[in-house]
């Protein structure tokens, strides 16, 4: 038990900042936390964290066993729920944070779903392209697409997301396909602006990065979107966003022997002692629905 409590406030100090702040969530004393780091840090023979009167900062190691506890004891929490499903009902509010665009299309509508089978669960749904501050702006769960860098988050993969070079038939039967991500330079890219460039791998499987340029630019991948099935030129978009329009032959994709590295598309929480059931259940609702082989063919919407 004294091993499991050191662990627990280390995960509070490293995700809260402060022995302070950390005391006030487990309601004891600054100093009853700081000896159960000393503790941890004794036992395990390493320096974890580095304290001064005003900061505290993680050490290699203590970042990389940081992601350890926080995932054990974000397993803990879900082993706990899982027995007591069966008579515990999920109820409370519960906030929500989506990219827009696909939060439009994959998140409002499982949501609703979500909450038909689960009446006494209430929801706000905040649909923003920037990255909230789940902590500050009181956001039980976020759907992040790409890489993650915040360490103080869990984690949990939901789906693959793969991007994909698309044009509609009209524009490839006037300008023809490109047959390399070289050849992009002599096509209209329809881009967000000051982007990086397209992804893709080489000949080798190494990830390159393509710059590309045209016309026509946008900050909204929406109106990139409209554009492409317009025929106004070759956009580099999430399958989520144009598998529909592939299938039905209004876009269609080239240099799809280049596609770059698959995505992840997350949950990301903070770290709690327990998650509460209702984002556990609604985690596992978006997760479920995902996983399925015919959801991405014809998702709700």
């Amino acid at each position: 038990m004294d091993a499991f409590k050191q662990v627990e406030s280390f995960v509070s100090v490293a995700t809260r900042g402060s022995l302070s702040a950390a005391a006030r969530a487990e309601g004891v004393t600054p100093a009853v936390i700081g000896r159960r780091l000393d503790a941890l840090e004794h036992r395990l023979g390493v320096k974890l964290l580095t304290r001064t009167t005003r900061s505290i900062a993680l050490t290699f190691e203590g970042t990389a066993f940081l992601e350890d506890c926080q995932r054990i004891l974000n397993d803990l929490a879900n082993a706990e729920a899982s027995v007591s499903l069966g008579g515990v009902k999920a109820s409370g509010h519960v906030r929500v944070s989506a990219p827009a665009g696909f939060g439009r299309l994959h998140v409002a509508p499982l949501l609703r779903d979500f909450l038909e089978v689960n009446p006494d669960v209430t929801c706000t749904l905040d649909l923003a392209d920037r990255l909230v501050d789940l902590v500050n702006e009181n956001i039980d769960c976020a759907i992040r697409i790409g890489e993650l860098a915040d360490s103080s988050l869990v984690s949990i993969r939901l789906a693959d997301n793969r991007r994909v070079v698309v044009a509609s038939p009209s524009y490839l039967a006037r300008h023809g396909s490109p047959q390399t991500p070289q050849d992009l330079a002599g096509h209209n890219c329809l881009s967000l602006g000051q982007q990086r460039g397209w992804l893709f791998c080489d000949e080798k499987g190494e990830t390159i990065s393509v710059k590309v340029g045209g016309r026509l630019e946008c900050n909204d991948g929406a109106v990139l979107h409209e554009w492409a099935l317009a025929g106004d030129g070759l956009a580099w978009r999430s399958l989520w966003e144009v598998n529909a329009d592939l299938r039905a032959g209004r876009l269609v994709s080239v240099l799809d022997e280049f596609a770059g590295p698959t995505m992840g598309i997350y949950a990301v929480f903070p770290q709690r002692k327990r998650l509460a059931l209702r984002v556990r259940l609604l985690i596992d609702h978006l997760k479920n629905h995902y996983g399925r082989p015919d959801y991405w063919a014809s998702p709700p919407g």
